[in-house]
């Protein structure tokens, strides 16, 4: 999944790009409100963690003009202002969660997990479409009750799949949230993720769990609900 990370504090905000990276989501930066909101007008993200005191355009204003622009992308406010008032701004302005600075970065790692899934659809971190299970906590994979040895790119992969059940994803939309904006991609590359996925999740081909719709992309198979 790729998120935005609008933070004006580089250690601040390079220890979360850390965090963030570890836990497999592709990070893009932005060190001010004008290059923040540029990214966000531009490129498709599944999540926004935006700081709300930064030195040009504050980070409230910037969630205003996304969501005029109808980008709706979830957002986690960080804020160092504790004050009720401040956290009251900055949901009516669009955002859909807030932290208050100092805070610890396994609590903003499990409400950018509990975003990303609600904007999916699920409440739960397990997601399960027919013998396939996903929980995005432990970024585990099982099929049949049986843990699958996936790379992190096959996960992620599979993942973003799985939280857009009924979607033709185009090659184009899936390397975006692979990949950060600089890296130079190649079509071939995830040509090669996905078969290898098939054949970890499917070694005998009776599940066919992803179809590829020429010329357009993939998408999860809706008839894994019925094996």
């Amino acid at each position: 999944m790729k998120i935005l990370l609008m933070e004006d504090d580089d250690a601040l905000r390079q220890q979360l790009v850390t965090a963030l990276e570890k836990q497999s989501y592709v990070v893009e930066q932005a060190p001010n409100g004008e290059e923040g909101l540029y990214l966000g007008r531009e490129f498709s993200f599944d999540l926004g963690i935006f700081d709300l005191g930064l030195p040009d355009i504050s980070g409230i204003e910037v969630i205003e003009s996304l969501r005029a622009e109808d980008v709706d992308f979830p957002v986690l406010i960080l804020t160092a202002r504790g004050h009720w008032q401040d956290k009251v701004d900055g949901l009516a302005a669009g955002a859909d969660d807030y932290l208050v600075k100092p805070f610890q970065i396994e609590e903003l790692l499990a409400r950018v997990n509990a975003l990303l899934r609600r904007a999916s659809g699920y409440a739960k971190p397990e997601i399960e479409k027919g013998p396939i299970s996903l929980n995005s906590l432990k970024q585990e994979v099982k099929v049949h009750g049986e843990a699958m040895d996936l790379t992190a790119y096959e996960y992620k992969v599979l993942e973003y799949l799985m939280l857009n059940p009924d979607k033709v994803v185009s090659k184009t939309e899936l390397t975006e949230h692979l990949y950060a904006q600089d890296y130079d991609r190649d079509s071939n590359v995830l040509e090669v993720f996905v078969g290898r996925l098939r054949k970890k999740i499917d070694p005998d081909g009776s599940l066919k769990p992803i179809e590829t719709l020429r010329g357009r992309g993939y998408r999860l198979n809706s008839d894994l609900d019925k094996s």
